[in-house]
């Protein structure tokens, strides 16, 4: 029959109680440490709804999303820049439009001044309202703003309309010309390379009647040539501002894409990490319990 060792005999083979250091227990505390870690970043990214807090949790994302979300400021307050220009291109053509109201009446006065039929006073009755005509061509000029700019003055003939991506390599600008330059009676755009005017002192007689009529006629198609170059400059902000919008989508889905936090996966996360955070501590409660088995040997 086989004798049975002594206890002494089995010192080698079992484990050692001790109370100086609990390994189970710090095992569990470091355990437990990660996983509040991890719950936290997760409750972090379901309260904020970004993947990326703070530069530690993706260095090269922040980066990259930053410079992205750059570009669609800059594109977003280009699109406003572009904006503003259109509306005040449409409140100078406004003026221009009601100047081309002005020289049609003008040509009505002219027309009925040239005729045989009408006496030196009717002329002068006439070429009196012609006058208070051109006067209003100026004050139209002078005294249409729009944010409190003169439209028509002549420091407007170089106008440009900032628009950038916020890159260095991406700015443009759009010089309206000599679109919103000067405009009164005398300077009534250009027709055939030659400024259009009204004469100043009207017309006098039949004569010079006719001869003002074919002035306001070129004064005219000089106004409605202002007014193609400004149609033409206000689609022109018309298609960079849609160019520009569809860049702000794109660019706007590639930042989310980076910097937007997986709400399906991070819910499943918070109960991965709720559990665990639970177990650990269930775990460590019986690492603890098992320092209480050396009151035993005490007894």
């Amino acid at each position: 029959m086989r004798k049975s060792r002594p206890i002494w005999a089995l010192k080698g083979a079992c484990m050692a109680l001790s109370i100086l250091t609990n390994i189970p227990s710090l095992a569990a505390q470091n355990q437990l440490s990660v996983t509040n870690s991890n719950l936290q970043k997760t409750l972090f990214r379901l309260s904020s709804g970004s993947r990326i807090n703070t530069g530690a949790d993706d260095a090269a994302g922040l980066a990259i999303a930053d410079g992205l979300h750059a570009n669609v400021t800059a594109l977003t307050q280009s699109a406003r820049n572009a904006t503003d220009g259109v509306g005040m291109l449409q409140v100078a053509d406004g003026a221009l439009g009601q100047i081309t109201s002005l020289l049609n009446r003008a040509v009505t006065l002219a027309t009925e001044a040239a005729n045989g039929t009408v006496s030196a006073d009717q002329i002068t009755a006439l070429n009196q309202e012609y006058l208070q005509i051109q006067d209003e061509i100026g004050k139209i000029g002078t005294n249409t703003t729009y944010n409190g700019q003169v439209v028509f003055a002549a420091a407007n003939a170089t106008l440009k309309i900032f628009m950038s991506d916020g890159s260095s390599s991406g700015d443009t600008s759009l010089t309206v010309g000599t679109a919103l330059g000067q405009v009164d009676a005398t300077h009534l755009g250009t027709v055939n390379s030659a400024t259009a005017a009204l004469t100043a002192a009207g017309f006098t007689d039949a004569a010079t009647a006719q001869t003002e009529l074919g002035s306001i006629n070129t004064a005219i198609a000089g106004v409605a040539g202002l007014r193609g170059q400004i149609g033409a400059y206000v689609n022109q902000l018309q298609a960079a501002t849609n160019v520009m919008n569809n860049q702000v989508q794109n660019l706007s889905a590639a930042e989310d894409g980076i910097r937007a936090a997986d709400i399906p996966a991070e819910v499943a996360n918070l109960t991965k990490y709720n559990i665990l955070s639970q177990t650990g501590i269930s775990a460590l409660a019986q690492a603890n319990q098992m320092q209480q088995s050396v009151l035993s040997l005490l007894k």
